[in-house]
């Protein structure tokens, strides 16, 4: 994928601000930038991570005053949405007639056809954005525009595993290829447009799921289920059918999910449990630890079945991987 970054930090004090304000007029969304850091802006952008139709772009700054007018508005608007993360601190923030102050773990969409007013004056803010074309929303806009300008969970629920979506792709952005990224924008708009139905319509998430195609609910409905497995892997009463009654669904439904991605759901469950044992394998902290006790923490009871998975898997006995593991990390 292609990452561009700029560390405002590399440039002179007095130039900081001036190239930041030059770097922002480089887009089509005119704004007014002011800051009480001009004359030491210590700022960083890491920006342009393209995921097909989706950009990522990830922001550091000190105090700062970001305004779009109408005038702005009327001089170019290339009518996108933006969806912000906040990561760290907190911006007031005016989008049209609505207020809020966003904080960590908070996300809002905006507009770029709307007059806006973000204030970060209360200590640094770190944040990720990601922008997209209104055409990748199934949302008449008159329904969207409920939303714009109001903060939205990050912390539970479907946004939550939006947030943790974006904050390990821009973390992992340089381990990716170009094959991968419209596979990863997919994903991305899929997870954003079932947080929007469900805030839509909160407290009817069935008739929320309706708004979304069928592909798109499929697999919004796969990440939700492959997150609670992840969350329960230790759990002896982790099956196929607890699964599908946690999600409402029959277990026939519950196969076809995973089929559709060529594996069964108890295989999937089991490689997952295998690549947690062999992260802990690897770890030497717990290099004191028996490998069967390492093996039932993550739900294998039996010792022979384990060390057949592990070598069918991995190509090596999990004692042996386990020394030369501990023996490299030395």
């Amino acid at each position: 994928m292609i990452v561009t970054g700029l560390q405002i930090d590399d440039i002179p004090p007095a130039e900081r601000f001036a190239a930041w304000r030059a770097l922002c007029e480089l887009t089509a969304i005119p704004m007014e930038l002011r800051s009480d850091h001009e004359h030491d802006f210590r700022a960083s952008v890491r920006g342009g991570v393209s995921l097909g139709e989706v950009t990522l772009t990830a922001t550091s700054v000190p105090s700062l005053r970001n305004e779009r007018t109408a005038a702005h508005i009327r001089r170019s608007d290339p009518e996108l949405y933006h969806l912000r993360l906040t990561l760290s601190g907190e911006s007031d923030v005016r989008h049209g007639d609505v207020e809020a102050t966003v904080g960590a773990r908070q996300l809002m969409l905006t507009s770029t056809s709307t007059p806006y007013l973000a204030v970060c004056e209360r200590g640094r803010v770190d944040g990720m954005t990601i922008t997209l074309h209104p055409s990748l929303l199934p949302f008449p806009a008159a329904e969207l525009n409920r939303l714009l300008g109001q903060r939205l969970s990050g912390r539970s629920g479907i946004g939550a595993m939006l947030a943790d979506f974006l904050i390990r792709l821009a973390a992992e952005s340089d381990h990716y290829g170009p094959a991968d990224a419209p596979r990863l924008g997919t994903v991305a708009v899929d997870l954003l447009n079932a947080l929007l139905a469900h805030e839509l319509d909160a407290g009817a998430e069935a008739c929320a799921e309706n708004r979304l195609t069928p592909e798109s609910r499929r697999r919004a409905l796969r990440l939700r289920i492959e997150e609670f497995v992840r969350r329960n892997l230790r759990s002896p009463g982790l099956t196929p059918a607890s699964i599908a009654a946690a999600h409402h669904i029959s277990l026939r439904y519950l196969y076809r999910l995973f089929e559709e991605q060529g594996h069964t759901v108890s295989a999937w469950i089991r490689a997952q449990r295998l690549e947690r044992c062999r992260h802990d394998l690897a770890d030497p902290a717990l290099g004191d630890t028996p490998i069967h006790a390492i093996a039932a923490r993550w739900g294998f009871s039996h010792p022979a079945d384990f060390s057949r998975a592990f070598r069918g898997a991995y190509g090596i006995p999990p004692r042996d991987f386990r020394h030369t593991a501990l023996w490299t990390n030395r």
